[in-house]
């Protein structure tokens, strides 16, 4: 028996965009087939190849993902990652069934199950009760198996309450524990699950996710797509990274991880939209730029000294006059963990920030977080920019927009030469004294014994 549970080979989906296409009558059709001939021997016969490249050619057109081929073995638990747009969602789409590949195949070895968007699946007239058996027949289960995981089910989505509620009148955060509850306890073989993880709250992430390591350990399979990266790098044995619809690397989850964050980067060390309706945003506010700057540099750089002053430049434009904006960023390490948070609030600032809690005129502005010398580590990192209405109303979030190195230049290393350990590695005061010319023996007394 082969220990392969999903097969993937050169697997496409094109989608038309732009205007629906008008429906075409019978007439249309028999037109169609009655001049088929005659345009055959005037322009040549096309064959398929010749169709999908014009196809692929077509400004109406778009594959959303394209030749892509992979294995995923059981037991294993395979990260998808990606950029917005890359394919991700669509490549599980088809694995589910729910779309329809243009090219390629997908051979799935066992019962499955999939958790692709908050509450799919669920008959919104129905009860929570009454979705838990709809889903396991869906799975094809038989009504005894799921009578008995059904206390299960419901102990671990916590919303006993409302069972015989129609789920229509639940919350995201009810619809997700349900969905979640039902699709990994019915045990399907291999189990899909798209950025659910996303909605919950931190409780119920750590519950999912030990939820899925127990269902790796016991021997089924699950695919995972995410854009928490340290999800991915401790729950994934390997992980693929897709770009533009295609696979563009393979491999062990960490390694494709620090690759996805490499790319990233700008090779300037900066990213700028400069027409705003083409910017990340809405209509208060929308990003300009971001840029990585060094102490003493005037231009932006990817590589920086770790031993000078690291600036982090946001601009943005604010569309509404009297708007009370804070800027804001996330810093996350080459495994995409989470190192540190900012804003321009007067209780985290250093620095009194005259724009903070005064409204903004419109146009455009610049924020400037400064992140001291010999502080970050040797490595590779991430800035998230931000810029919020309020303290925590988030208006624009630009995941990933840049990424810098980090570089030893040698300071730290003139007495030290292997690696230093941990996220952070800032320069700390140390003072030691001699307190005592005497070598006193310090007798020990061994703790009684129990019995």
């Amino acid at each position: 028996m082969s220990n392969t549970a999903i097969d993937v080979e050169n697997l496409g989906k094109l989608y038309r965009i732009g205007p629906r296409e008008r429906y075409r009558t019978i007439r249309d059709v028999l037109t169609e087939h009655i001049y088929a001939p005659f345009r055959r021997l005037r322009f040549g016969r096309q064959c398929g190849t010749a169709a999908a490249q014009n196809s692929s050619k077509d400004d109406n057109t778009l594959w959303a993902l394209r030749d892509a081929s992979f294995k995923v073995s059981h037991g294993e638990v395979l990260g998808i990652i990606g950029g917005n747009g890359a394919g991700k969602s669509t490549l599980l789409k088809i694995l589910s069934r729910i779309t329809k590949p243009t090219e390629g195949r997908a051979e799935i070895h066992g019962s499955m199950g999939s958790l692709l968007e908050v509450g799919s699946g669920f008959h919104p007239e129905l009860t929570g009760r009454e979705n838990i058996y709809l889903n396991g027949a869906i799975l094809g289960m038989k009504r005894g198996e799921i009578t008995r995981k059904f206390d299960d089910i419901v102990s671990f989505a916590e919303i006993e309450k409302f069972m015989d509620t129609p789920v229509k009148h639940y919350s995201s955060g009810m619809y997700l524990r349900l969905a979640f509850a039902v699709a990994a306890h019915l045990d399907p073989e291999i189990l899909l699950v798209d950025e659910v993880l996303a909605v919950g709250d931190h409780e119920f992430k750590k519950k999912c996710l030990g939820k899925m390591g127990d269902i790796s350990r016991e021997g089924r399979t699950i695919l995972l797509v995410s854009h928490d990266l340290p999800i991915i790098v401790n729950l994934c044995q390997r992980a693929i990274l897709l770009n533009a619809g295609k696979v563009v690397r393979e491999g062990q989850a960490a390694a494709v991880v620090q690759h996805y964050l490499s790319t990233v980067r700008s090779a300037g060390g900066e990213v700028v939209w400069r027409d705003p309706a083409q910017a990340p945003g809405n209509d208060i506010v929308r990003l300009h730029a971001v840029r990585i700057l060094q102490e003493g540099i005037g231009t932006s750089a990817a590589d920086v000294d770790i031993s000078k002053e690291v600036l982090i430049q946001i601009e943005y434009w604010n569309l509404r006059e009297g708007n009370l904006l804070y800027p804001a960023i996330w810093l996350r390490d080459q495994i995409g963990t989470f190192v540190l948070s900012s804003n321009n609030n007067k209780s985290v600032s250093l620095t009194k920030d005259p724009w903070n809690g005064s409204a903004y005129p419109i146009g455009l502005f610049q924020s400037v977080c400064r992140i001291p010398a010999n502080f970050l580590n040797e490595g590779l990192y991430s800035i998230t920019a931000i810029v919020g209405k309020g303290v925590c109303d988030t208006q624009v979030l630009e995941d990933y927009a840049v990424s810098f190195h980090v570089h030893d230049t040698g300071e730290m290393r003139k007495e030290f030469f292997g690696e230093w350990i941990g996220t952070v590695r800032p320069r700390l005061a140390w003072h030691t004294e001699h307190i005592s010319s005497k070598v006193e023996a310090v007798e020990y007394h061994s703790p009684p014994t129990p019995w």
